[in-house]
């Protein structure tokens, strides 16, 4: 009886236990009077419900041990009646393994609920969400191809700019290499791509792109004027409005070890701590910015804007020269001013995320690249918009008006830090590169295929700082959660009047500053 008992539990669902009914009632009475064993009952759907229909059970006298027992309900309900008793005692005694009997239960609990977004991981439930709206220019970066489809012949003809190629063949990664890398972009941007292929493991499409690692993108509009051209796909930091690179997240975000800045998943915590150690209101009044004046004519110029005995200029320009080390390129500990200064180099700079992410009001002199998340910003939401061609007057503005007025300085910072916080967290970056890079598969005319050249790139760690900054960016495994859902393409008017409101925010603090009002 008790092998019964315990059949009855292992071949019931979960859910059909609670009904008493269902387990010991009419079904299986009928079964016990027509000689059914309980897996024949499991598997008609007797118990659990799972038939569309009733099955008829025949109600056939009973024969037990040989002897025809004309009203068998009363042995039947004396045999459960004796089978709980047993097992109860046996329960209470420990003569039963009790675990034996629940554990299937407890199983159930914990597993999760496939072809649902939303799914149990013992205790959390993670639910698949919308993807920053800044991933809708994945579409507009991909644009110059959704007519004319992606060939090889176009992949091929971006090998004259790129430093190496990157082939993705059933999951596994493939390089072949052209050119120098200055320091270890390339190193870690490879890293980043591994490190994808781990989160989401059989997500990732079979590819065949060429990457570029210099500061300006090279993929001139103006060579390809009638847009039936083959343009070359070329994968790169940064953009521009004159050009067609495609634009992907820095190597930055696994980590820059030549100038000692750490992996975006460690720094971003950093930065977070560092923003509680000074308010807002207690930091210094001035515009705080600190790197290398010589990248660019736009640093040089700023260098100008430190006072000089006869103008205060509301700014603190700091030159760092990298060749005398790193023991003042504490990003965490630079959150100190009320308001942060962001200035390209010779094109786009990582630094704007670790600028905005301080809480103090970015001051984003006039900016001419992009890179994957900044056209996500708006001018006097996320940053205040400093005129490039009048630097030094502009900031001061900037500032005077911050100081009169505190509460909405202190919200831009705010709203800008908490953009970085949110929408620029790794999950995104590696969720951005995953939408990118299915959307661009989905262009291919062509099979990817693995080149003669190509050789497969290990998940090795290295040594010295480069180990130490793969070991903190590396994942943990496979995702426990779904990738975002993007949004669909901007239409026109959208775009339009996207670009529009932008353009007026810039246009009213130009007002502002002629006025001198503030």
């Amino acid at each position: 009886m008790l092998i019964v008992y315990r059949s009855l539990f292992q071949k019931a669902p979960l859910r059909s236990v609670p009904n008493i009914k269902g387990v010991f009632g009419e079904e299986l009475l009928g079964a016990f009077r027509s000689g059914s064993s309980m897996g024949e009952i499991a598997s008609s759907g007797g118990v659990d419900g799972s038939s569309s229909s009733p099955t008829v059970v025949s109600r056939k006298p009973t024969y037990i041990s040989g002897i025809l027992v004309k009203n068998p309900g009363v042995p039947i309900f004396l045999s459960v009646f004796l089978v709980t008793l047993f097992v109860t005692a046996a329960i209470f005694t420990r003569w039963v393994d009790v675990t034996s009997i629940t554990a299937q239960f407890r199983q159930k609990d914990i597993l999760p609920f496939e072809g649902s977004e939303t799914f149990n991981n013992r205790t959390n439930s993670l639910v698949s969400d919308t993807c920053p709206e800044y991933f809708r220019w994945i579409h507009e970066d991909l644009k110059p191809w959704k007519e004319t489809g992606i060939t090889l012949e176009m992949v091929e003809k971006a090998r004259e700019k790129a430093h190496f190629r990157l082939t993705i063949v059933d999951g596994r990664l493939y390089m072949e290499k052209y050119d120098y890398v200055f320091q270890t972009r390339d190193v870690f941007t490879i890293w980043g791509i591994l490190q994808l292929l781990e989160l989401y493991p059989g997500k990732v499409p079979d590819l065949d792109l060429m990457f570029m690692c210099h500061d300006w993108p090279l993929v001139n509009k103006r060579d390809y004027p009638d847009n039936t051209s083959v343009i070359p796909p070329l994968f790169h930091y940064c953009g521009d409005d004159g050009t067609y690179d495609i634009v992907f997240p820095d190597w930055s975000f696994w980590g820059w070890p030549e100038v000692n800045i750490k992996p975006w998943v460690q720094l971003s915590k950093d930065l977070e701590q560092g923003n509680l150690k000074k308010k807002w209101s207690k930091r210094a009044p001035f515009a705080y910015w600190k790197g290398n004046t010589y990248t660019g004519k736009a640093r040089k110029d700023l260098a100008r804007c430190n006072p000089d005995g006869q103008h205060e200029w509301n700014a603190r320009i700091n030159h760092l020269d990298w060749r005398k080390g790193f023991k003042d390129t504490d990003l965490a500990s630079q959150c100190t001013h009320r308001y942060k200064i962001y200035v390209e180099g010779n094109a786009w700079s990582v630094s704007e995320k670790y600028i905005l992410a301080c809480d103090s009001m970015g001051l984003v002199i006039t900016p001419h690249y992009y890179d994957f998340f900044t056209r996500g910003l708006y001018p006097t939401v996320h940053y205040w918009p400093i005129n490039e061609n009048n630097k030094c007057n502009s900031i001061k503005y900037a500032v005077d008006w911050g100081n009169k007025n505190t509460e909405k300085a202190q919200e831009i910072g705010r709203t800008g830090s908490e953009f970085i916080k949110n929408e620029l967290q790794m999950k995104y970056v590696y969720d951005y590169m995953l939408h990118l890079l299915t959307e661009y598969s989905k262009l291919f005319k062509y099979r990817p295929f693995i080149t003669k050249n190509a050789v497969e790139v290990c998940s090795c760690l290295d040594k010295g700082m480069v180990k130490e900054f793969k070991e903190i960016s590396k994942v943990k495994g496979p995702s426990e959660v779904s990738p975002c859902t993007m949004h669909p393409p901007y239409d026109a008017a959208e775009l339009q009047s996207l670009l529009e409101r932008k353009l007026n925010l810039t246009r009213q603090v130009e007002i502002w500053e002629a006025s001198g009002r503030v």
